[in-house]
């Protein structure tokens, strides 16, 4: 496989490689209207900026202290946005600061590189899949078998590699998830519940896969990660560094590991502090940056 020359960037201090930053983005450092209120009570509202707008309507934010420290980070070290979401709707989000030269979409099915799919990592990533796991349509059966109406809201497909369903969080059977998860091991996929979405992903399409390339291509020396849901696991444990928020599907499991440090802030709080530690564990980047220093 022939690969680009690692990115350019702001130059990193002599005689040290680059940091990498993978970070999960929605819940972990970028929020939607819903997922503001976590802990925030109103009379402490942030200020925000909107950093997604779909349909003509604003999806999500960050803070103003978050833009700040967002755009810090981009300048000192090489920031790869990881995400579950596809291309499209990763295409969709304007983050502060320098434009990211890679992105992970799609769970690591596609790596992106100034915003256009590397079609040889693509091709790959799809050749393992058919060879070790069950294919998608025959995951998209059993969703559709199992899935009660009363409860689910939509089914879909995200870029033909795995499916998801959007649900009524508060109608779905407490062990329904469970029941699927057991369903998927032996046909290697796993589940995982994040807000109003059921995901079956395959267990060889991982996030971390992705930014070990992406890691290998910029020539960094460390990598330090962010996440806060069970497809972000596999991120955390492969980083040098990590760190995941008080709320999500790893804080409500209580799951730790490591070299992962499980912060005790919830919602954008956390987000800004996610930022904060970056930031402190990039030699070229001075931690007060983007804004006041922690209380």
């Amino acid at each position: 496989m022939t690969h680009p020359a690692p990115a350019e960037g702001t130059a990193p201090a002599e005689g040290t490689a680059p940091v990498v930053v993978a970070s999960d983005l929605d819940r972990t450092l970028i929020y939607s209207a819903a997922a503001l209120g976590l802990t925030v009570p109103d009379r402490e509202a942030p200020r925000l900026l909107c950093v997604e707008v779909y349909q003509g309507r604003p999806l999500s934010y960050v803070t103003e202290t978050a833009a700040g420290l967002l755009a810090a980070l981009g300048s000192a070290a090489v920031f790869v946005p990881t995400t579950t979401r596809t291309r499209e709707q990763y295409l969709r989000i304007r983050l502060p600061g320098p434009a990211p030269r890679f992105a992970v979409c799609a769970n690591g099915g596609h790596l992106l590189v100034d915003g256009v799919s590397d079609p040889e990592w693509h091709a790959a990533v799809r050749a393992r899949l058919d060879e070790e796991c069950a294919p998608l349509a025959e995951v998209q059966a059993h969703l559709a078998a199992a899935a009660d109406p009363a409860w689910l809201l939509k089914h879909r497909t995200a870029d033909e590699l795995f499916a998801y369903l959007v649900v009524e969080r508060e109608l779905l059977p407490g062990d329904w998830v469970k029941e699927l998860a057991v369903w998927a091991e032996p046909r290697g996929w796993t589940v995982s519940l994040q807000g109003r979405k059921v995901y079956a992903v395959p267990k060889p399409l991982t996030k971390s896969a992705a930014v070990r390339e992406v890691a290998r291509r910029a020539g960094a020396g460390r990598t330090l990660a962010a996440g806060d849901s069970l497809l972000d696991a596999d991120l955390l444990l492969a980083a040098d560094l990590a760190w995941r928020p008080g709320h999500g599907e790893l804080a409500e499991a209580g799951w730790t590991a490591p070299g992962v440090t499980a912060l005790p802030e919830r919602g954008v709080a956390a987000g800004e502090r996610i930022l904060r530690e970056f930031l402190g564990a990039v030699p070229a980047a001075e931690p007060g940056a983007g804004g006041p220093a922690p209380a």
